[in-house]
């Protein structure tokens, strides 16, 4: 669906433009959105509005990276959502020029739509331009990675507290499942931080340079996102490093009490080894009380050695 809003001259708002209306003298700036774009209206791009065939495969190919690019007279931008449900990217693009912005996304962009709306509602319509709608969408961009932030490091306390009482292979399994999505999120802000780097410090982009303490504060919201992915991958690895080393020590633990219990039973299989022989010339198998005397001498040994070892702190 292709939507258009335009401003005139006399600073008046018309939503029911054509196409052809929008060269018309009378228009100041406006503002086209494709939004789930037929292959038709696809067309419209290079039959209409006359941008770049590679602009154009960059909008038809999903989910370039977050890229700024000149053509002539306008410039083109490549910017990543994310779907929140699924912390998965979705790709706006957008075409800036002199007196216009055309956003184009094969997915519904909440983005876009608040923004859209925000233009509709308001009453002071000689402060917006094509600058100015960029910078709305892209704020409500970089701020809606931010519950996604809180959500991970949410999950990452409950990991770390094991507050659902889960073993270890199911605390490790969340874990890097937080910590694949710590990477694909990092894969979006840190490619957005330096596309709004580049946008602030180029020289071709004057719109964005008059609204520079705009793009600047969207610039440090990725700064601090970025810092906060990297200290909580950080997390990841400590948390990992715990689980693992507590799991170490528990087998130690494991191993050592195993180990006792077999150097107790050594020598008492060495007496019932000898007398497990069937020589005839073993005295001892025919005493009366042989057998209980046998069994009392193991039993005390067994005891013995269990008392020696919980002496040298084997047990504690």
């Amino acid at each position: 669906m292709i939507s258009i809003i335009a401003v005139s001259n006399e600073l008046e708002l018309m939503t029911n433009c054509s196409l052809d209306e929008l060269q018309e003298d009378y228009i100041k700036w406006y503002w086209i959105d494709f939004n789930e774009p037929t292959e038709e209206e696809i067309k419209e791009l290079d039959h209409s509005l006359f941008f770049h065939p590679l602009a154009i495969e960059d909008c038809i190919h999903k989910l370039q990276r977050p890229k700024l690019d000149y053509y002539g007279n306008y410039s083109f931008f490549v910017t990543h959502r994310l779907n929140e449900a699924e912390i998965e990217k979705e790709e706006i693009n957008f075409f800036v020029g002199e007196n216009y912005i055309v956003s184009f996304h094969h997915l519904p962009s909440k983005e876009i739509h608040d923004t859209w709306q925000l233009l509709l509602a308001s009453k002071k319509l000689s402060k917006w331009d094509q600058y100015l709608v960029l910078y709305h969408i892209m704020d409500k961009i970089v701020d809606g990675y931010f519950p996604i932030v809180y959500q991970l490091e949410e999950a990452l306390d409950q990991l770390e507290n094991n507050t659902k009482d889960q073993t270890m292979e199911q605390l490790l399994e969340q874990l890097f499942d937080t910590r694949h999505y710590l990477l694909k999120l990092r894969h979006t802000v840190i490619p957005m931080r330096d596309l709004v780097y580049r946008m602030l410090n180029s020289h071709r982009l004057r719109g964005i340079k008059r609204k520079k303490e705009y793009f600047s504060d969207i610039h440090d919201h990725l700064l601090k996102l970025a810092e906060m992915v990297d200290a909580n991958r950080e997390l990841t690895n400590d948390i990992r490093d715990s689980y693992l080393s507590l799991n170490s020590h528990q087998s130690n633990r494991i191993m050592k009490v195993l180990t006792v219990i077999t150097t107790i039973f050594m020598p008492l299989t060495f007496i019932a080894g000898i007398y497990g022989m069937n020589f005839k010339n073993m005295p001892e198998l025919t005493w009366n009380f042989g057998y209980f005397l046998i069994l009392f001498m193991m039993f005390c040994i067994g005891v013995g050695m269990f008392l020696w070892f919980k002496g040298k702190g084997w047990f504690s």
